[in-house]
């Protein structure tokens, strides 16, 4: 049975990815902050789910996932799936600071233990939730958009030296548009995808090894745009 880590998975994209990897017949360990009834998926699937609940802005999340991956008695894919930002004109330090401990701070920490894991393994499949905030900055969440383009960036490198190792080791950057998560205000946003939808075209990214994929698929043409739009124009925006 293969066994999957999901960081980030008691609410929003996370669990329904954490549901959906379950009933494909995974493995699953499931962190996150704080309890949202999923010890009632532990009881439906005895044996098949991990459970570990941790603040990842904070110390030991290494030694938290190496014990996760003892408990499932190994590791084939693991998820970063956390995230935070605050839709602020003007946000405060500590607000965007916040942002960075989790988006910045808390990624790299995982990503490079995890490659390091699978670099060790001679495989493996480290897969990031980022978004597409990440490809150009904007007024409203700077850090957010920022932290995002970092995470795209550190995906690339990891990428490079998966390809350079020779070993089947895969990075998948997945970078969704607006999924209706249940929290933020969505009433105003277009192409809201349910977070259902978007974990059955995440995990179809996640089987077909892409490096990078867009969620949902129609994304893609919005973030050619993006990248198109001049500086002159984007500061007016």
């Amino acid at each position: 049975m293969r066994k999957v880590i999901i960081i980030g998975a008691t609410s929003g994209i996370g669990k329904a990815l954490a549901e959906l990897f379950i009933d494909r017949n995974y493995k699953v360990g499931l962190t996150g902050l704080e309890r949202n009834g999923e010890e009632e998926l532990q009881k439906k699937y005895p044996g098949r789910l991990e459970l570990r609940y941790f603040d990842c802005t904070k110390d030991r999340n290494s030694e938290i996932i190496k014990e996760l991956v003892e408990s499932l008695g190994g590791l084939d894919v693991l998820i970063f799936s956390a995230g935070i930002g605050h839709l602020n004109h003007n946000p405060s330090f500590q607000e965007e600071n916040q942002a960075n401990k989790l988006n910045v701070l808390a990624f790299t920490e995982i990503a490079n233990w995890t490659y390091r894991f699978f670099e060790n393994e001679g495989k493996g499949h480290f897969v990031a939730i980022s978004s597409i905030a990440g490809l150009r900055g904007y007024r409203v969440a700077p850090a957010y958009h920022a932290a995002k383009s970092y995470q795209i960036r550190y995906l690339e490198a990891l990428k490079q030296k998966a390809h350079q190792s020779g070993k089947p080791i895969f990075i998948t950057d997945i970078r969704p548009g607006f999924i209706d998560t249940g929290l933020s205000d969505t009433k105003r946003k277009f192409w809201i995808a349910t977070k259902e939808k978007a974990a059955r075209q995440i995990y179809s990214i996640i089987k077909r090894r892409k490096d990078t994929g867009y969620v949902t698929k129609r994304w893609q043409i919005v973030a050619i745009i993006m990248m198109l739009i001049p500086a002159w124009l984007l500061k007016r925006l």
